[in-house]
């Protein structure tokens, strides 16, 4: 009979995960182009195109970054919460309950200046997404819930309140009949830096808080050990329920942020079709950055260059931009897989 074993607990160097995650990679292209062949298709040719789609031009580029931006935003608020070992599986819900915070503010004050509007509507964002992963954080912490499923669920709560307010409340009466929510105001639209909006600066600025806020600070220290054992975290005297509060509210806060990035800088408005899955894509690009905020820079950006040169593929190839999907769910699973086999081992008895 084989038996699956747990390995001896042995401290992986960073080394190790890099080489992992390198070797897992290679398996994935490999695997994706077997698929590829089974289909059809050259995946040499596809390889180039989902390059030259995301990266081609200048103007792609911008559009790869423009995706990467709310992905590593979402990514940086679920690795916060993953730390913990509270699986944040919301990231979805708390993006629109964000997005729908920024937008409150901004079609409430549309004359009130920039430098006052937008820093209000990122505090909006990150109220309204904080007070959304709170239901699950104190269901979880009082009554020991499953957070994976609440937070699971509210995801559909959040985009059907949006819309509900798109096809309702908030539909333009200008629009002739269309569902749709009025523009923004130029004062609630964030600049541009380098011909990309300032988001790429607030994301670099967020990957180094998160970095010092778990590597150096008593905060992230306190959320690490209450993850690796919650009982050694009480006998250490840690308050349990206010480090589950502080923890979910960053990382809902994070994710909130991201809608209002969303928002205010590429849609210019509150949609239903805002985030497009990225709440759930932040879950794979999380755990193959091993949980590193420098990690989920280089994550974000190549599963962004999937999701854009995917859509190339479309237009260029005629071929289904699905495809780019089924290279995301080849890659988790070699992902998953390396984990597994790090972790655990096979015995004949």
């Amino acid at each position: 009979m084989i038996r699956i074993v747990k390995r001896p607990e042995t401290a992986s160097s960073k080394f190790d995960n890099i080489k992992r995650t390198i070797l897992a990679s290679l398996a994935a292209v490999a695997a994706s182009a077997v698929v590829m062949l089974f289909m059809g298709y050259n995946p040499l040719d596809i390889y180039g195109k989902i390059i030259q789609g995301s990266l081609g031009t200048a103007y792609r580029f911008r559009e790869t970054v423009n995706k990467a931006i709310p992905l590593a935003t979402l990514s940086l608020g679920v690795l916060v919460a993953f730390k913990m070992k509270f699986w944040n599986i919301g990231g979805e819900g708390q993006f629109y309950m964000g997005a729908f915070g920024a937008s409150l503010v901004a079609l409430s004050f549309p004359k009130l200046a920039a430098p006052l509007l937008l820093p209000l509507m990122a505090a909006a964002a990150v109220l309204f997404a904080g007070i959304w992963i709170l239901i699950p954080a104190l269901l979880k912490a009082r009554f020991s819930t499953s957070e994976t499923l609440v937070t699971l669920m509210l995801n559909y709560v959040a985009s059907q309140w949006v819309s509900y307010l798109q096809y309702g409340p908030w539909k333009d009466p200008a629009a002739i009949g269309f569902p749709k929510i009025v523009a923004f105001s130029k004062n609630a639209v964030l600049p541009k830096v380098l011909g990309i909006h300032i988001g790429w600066i607030i994301v670099l600025v967020l990957t180094l808080f998160i970095y010092v806020l778990l590597k150096k600070t008593k905060l992230g220290f306190e959320i690490e050990v209450a993850g690796e054992s919650e009982a050694t975290a009480r006998y250490a005297g840690m308050n349990m329920l206010k480090i589950t509060i502080i923890t979910g509210m960053i990382s809902g806060g994070l994710c909130g942020i991201a809608g209002m990035m969303q928002a205010s800088a590429i849609e210019r408005s509150l949609s239903d079709q805002l985030s497009g899955g990225l709440g759930f894509t932040a879950v794979i690009t999380t755990w193959l950055a091993h949980l590193s905020p420098p990690g989920i820079l280089l994550t974000s950006f190549l599963f962004s260059m999937l999701i854009l040169g995917g859509m190339f593929l479309q237009s260029s190839l005629q071929i289904p931009a699905a495809i780019s999907g089924i290279l995301q769910g080849i890659i988790l699973f070699f992902a998953v897989g390396s984990e597994f086999f790090t972790r655990y081992t096979f015995t004949r008895e």
